[in-house]
């Protein structure tokens, strides 16, 4: 439960930030909310909402981005 929580609240963060995220972004934006939160969750939580397909992963420059895809479809 506490997954989902910290992954909609990762995914609201997202959207709010208006931009494309990287995992050390992602790790930004959750610090405040969860102390322990790091690299390696940050990381999992990333593919875990691009698997469900509310975030589209892109490789630029042998870095993964992530994009926010717009619930009317396409990227944000």
């Amino acid at each position: 439960m506490e997954t989902l929580t910290r992954r909609t609240r990762l995914l609201a963060a997202i959207r709010a930030h208006g931009r494309p995220v990287t995992t050390q972004l992602a790790e930004r934006l959750l610090a405040g909310a969860w102390p322990t939160y790091g690299r390696n969750t940050a990381r999992k939580d990333l593919r875990g909402l691009a698997r469900s397909g509310l975030l589209a992963a892109v490789d630029v420059d042998g870095r993964r981005i992530y994009h926010p895809i717009s619930t009317k479809g396409g990227t944000a």
